[in-house]
């Protein structure tokens, strides 16, 4: 009973000044906000990057040319030709954690339809490209091993190629990729932006014939490789770095050629990236919960000044010490904690619209962080509440009443 009442006393102190209290929960409030705020900017940063490189594929590797220099200038990785569709050819043979692997000869050209035309992307691969990079086909087709090595005039289009030619039944079709006549033989369906692509504006051709009619060239850009699964990731490219060591004839003590870009790697260097952030932000964000405690220490400390009189009662007819020092730190301690569930139900909300309704990309609330906010707020409300409860509870009740 004596808990009871002491906190309906302290509850009723509140309720009497609703104003100040607001203002002084606003801190707390505020607080908790930035930290739930920084902590759901945090996840919805690492689930876009996780969405993003898992749509170039989850157990992919790229295997880049190395660099080339002149004069001195170094010109950074993929300025060199060394790679080769035989490197491709060798790494599907002979490495057994690889389960496709696909040359990638890339260019840009006016492509004819009609009387409409665009520029776009010319992407040059093989047959096993759509198993790497998983691409169904709305219409039509992908091309065959055949047609690739008799170097068939052949185009499957993205997406949005269709549309932007003007073409209403896109298959059977023929379109001028720089002057050259090829048939449509499908339409890829939508994949969505990838990294600073989008497929669905580029046209896949066989690599022989983009190397043949278009590039003029024997090497090719990329070899896009695709392991057994994300478990083998890094098995796998250790066959392909051996397997293209053998291929371009290097001697033990030469460096490699050729990089390999491991989607796995690159995906948990972001993530450490995004976390590191997340962190720096919760801690300059907690420092709105430490200014927050100093309001409601600041409130309580005026709060025993305007009731000294009242506290000199109390005591004179019996109260103890621990009686007010619990009143007062069950002030403190409401005040924060009522600060922490506004502020953690308005950033719940703001989190889950703009999580799901902006951005896409789901739920950003991170419960963690909810549970450490609430906590800290707790705290706040204990420490920054102990030194006002402690000075109404050491209180003279003769000086108290004499208090005007």
């Amino acid at each position: 009973m004596i808990w009871t009442e002491t906190f309906r006393v302290a509850w009723r102190s509140i309720r009497a000044s609703k104003m100040r209290s607001f203002l002084t929960m606003l801190g707390i409030i505020i607080g908790v906000m930035a930290v739930m705020g920084s902590s759901a900017v945090g996840t919805g940063a690492k689930l876009m990057i996780t969405k993003k490189v898992e749509s170039l594929g989850s157990n992919i590797l790229t295997v880049m040319p190395g660099s080339s220099g002149s004069g001195g200038i170094n010109r950074g990785i993929g300025s060199a030709t060394t790679l080769t569709a035989n490197d491709a050819n060798a790494i599907l043979a002979q490495d057994p954690q690889v389960a496709a692997a696909s040359p990638l000869v890339s260019s840009n050209a006016q492509v004819v339809y009609g009387s409409n035309n665009t520029s776009t992307a010319i992407e040059g691969t093989s047959a096993q490209y759509p198993q790497i990079k998983d691409i169904t086909m709305a219409d039509g087709e992908y091309f065959s091993p055949v047609e690739v090595t008799h170097s068939s005039n052949v185009a499957v289009l993205g997406a949005n190629v269709p549309g932007t030619l003007g073409m209403r039944q896109p298959v059977g079709q023929t379109i001028y990729i720089n002057s050259i006549p090829f048939t449509v033989i499908g339409v890829a369906a939508t994949q969505g932006a990838q990294g600073f692509q989008s497929p669905d504006n580029a046209i896949a051709i066989p690599y022989t014939t983009e190397q043949n009619l278009l590039t003029g060239t024997t090497n090719v850009q990329q070899i896009v490789v695709s392991a057994k699964s994300s478990a083998v990731m890094d098995e796998a490219q250790r066959e392909v770095a051996a397997t293209l060591r053998v291929t371009h004839q290097l001697l033990p003590t030469e460096a490699n050629d050729f990089s390999i870009l491991n989607q796995a790697t690159i995906l948990g260097a972001l993530s450490s990236i995004t976390t590191i952030l997340t962190v720096l932000l919760d801690g300059i964000s907690a420092i709105s919960l430490l200014v927050g405690g100093i309001g409601i220490m600041n409130i309580m400390l005026v709060s025993v000044t305007e009731r000294t009189r009242e506290i000199g009662i109390r005591k004179a007819i019996g109260a103890k010490k621990g009686t007010i020092s619990t009143q007062f730190l069950l002030e403190s301690l409401t005040l924060s904690l009522s600060g922490a569930v506004i502020g953690m139900v308005v950033a719940g909300v703001a989190a889950e619209i703009i999580g799901n309704v902006v951005l896409k990309i789901g739920n950003v609330v991170s419960v963690p962080a909810m549970v450490l906010a609430v906590v800290f707020s707790i705290l706040v409300g204990i420490v920054f509440g102990v030194y006002p409860a402690r000075k109404a509870a050491n209180l003279k009740p003769i000086e108290a009443l004499r208090y005007e």
